[in-house]
């Protein structure tokens, strides 16, 4: 008995000294994790604080947002289309006019690029905008304003030169196209410059074809030989419009249907640059005034006045090899329908993306260098 109750009394104190010591162990190795967590706290704040001069707000702020349902990032997914959704256009470039008045050195054709004539080329501008639908399609609305002129002294061809007509017709077109991605690269860098933090760089670069449907309101606008002055030529009836034996007045209002070719590149997150080329087909032949037959001169002349007669016959009076040419009912244009081009550089802006000068402001953040 005695020997029993010693050894369970020894029992009791060799549970109770092992005990202490994992007490003790645990707790030395609490304190070391503890301390070594610390120390690379304070290793990671002092390297982005003070080595590289960024607030670590910052820094966290630009770090790929992992999808761990694609192991993708929010930089190069298939959905960096939907960043790039809504747009607002402007550009600005030469236009040329496709019709009876002016061309090459040949009889004209109204909707050929072969009539291409350089010195007759003008300026256009236009703003608009554009909203991805989907991954390769876009639609574009537009409002453009251009002047297109013509001038049969440019040309050697005989009969375009002995005819001598000149004009110009300020144009305001309205249309809305739809834009098919033949080739695009879109992705999303980081925003802001950090030193030795690696990321994407920002890509944007798209080849589209785009088609589409407008209206076109013109305003065709002549000179009389040695006058400097511009006259307005739907109001002078120059082929009988709405005269005694003559036709019908036009309509200073027409459809049209651009179509083209345009590629672009981004200059920033928000900026892009391209150009584009397009050629319009209009439903009117009347852009330059000229579409059919000589009205009866002398008609004109009682009804509308010397100018409007002056404006609708320019040809050289004093040349008898031509008094025939010119004459009542004689050819004086074609009935092809009048066309125009564009070739024009645009700019966008991309208006997609909230604004973060609040962020900014309420987390108290330098503006540091950014990367668009």
């Amino acid at each position: 008995m005695r020997y029993t109750l010693s050894f369970f009394i020894f029992f009791i104190l060799t549970s109770t000294v092992i005990g202490q010591q994992n007490s003790v162990m645990n707790l030395s190795s609490s304190f070391s994790l503890n301390s070594k967590r610390k120390s690379a706290s304070d290793f990671f704040s002092n390297e982005f604080t003070m080595k590289r001069k960024t607030p670590i707000i910052k820094y966290l702020e630009d770090q790929p947002e992992v999808n761990f349902t694609t192991n993708d990032t929010r930089f190069n997914n298939q959905k960096n289309w939907t960043n790039n959704r809504k747009e607002f256009r402007a550009s600005f470039g030469v236009t040329q006019f496709l019709g009876d008045l002016g061309g090459k050195d040949q009889v004209g054709t109204d909707y050929s690029l072969k009539d291409l004539d350089i010195k007759s080329l003008n300026y256009m501008a236009m703003i608009g905008y554009r909203h991805r639908i989907s991954k390769l399609f876009a639609t574009t609305s537009s409002l453009t304003f251009a002047i297109l002129k013509g001038d049969d002294a440019l040309t050697t061809e005989k009969y375009r030169r002995a005819r001598n007509l000149k004009f110009r017709a300020p144009i305001i077109e309205l249309s809305q196209r739809i834009d098919f991605m033949l080739y695009r690269k879109e992705k999303l860098g980081r925003r802001y410059n950090i030193r030795g933090v690696k990321g994407f760089k920002n890509r944007n670069e798209q080849v589209y074809a785009f088609a589409g449907v407008g209206l076109v309101y013109f305003a065709p606008q002549g000179q009389m030989v040695d006058d400097n002055r511009w006259y307005d030529l739907r109001s002078k009836s120059t082929e009988g419009q709405g005269l005694i034996g003559g036709i019908k007045k036009y309509s200073p209002i027409t459809i049209c249907l651009p179509v083209g070719l345009g590629f672009r590149v981004g200059i920033s997150r928000e900026w892009r640059i391209g150009l584009e080329a397009s050629y319009t087909k209009t439903f009117s032949d009347y852009i330059d005034d000229v579409h059919g037959v000589y009205y009866d001169n002398s008609l004109l002349a009682a009804q509308k006045g010397p100018i409007a007669a002056a404006l609708a016959d320019r040809s050289d009076k004093t040349n008898p090899d031509q008094l025939n040419w010119f004459a009542k009912d004689q050819q004086r244009g074609d009935k092809q329908k009048d066309a125009y081009f564009f070739v024009n550089v645009v700019v966008t802006r991309n208006i997609t993306y909230r604004n973060y000068t609040k962020t900014h402001r309420k987390f108290k953040l330098s503006k540091g260098k950014y990367k668009f």
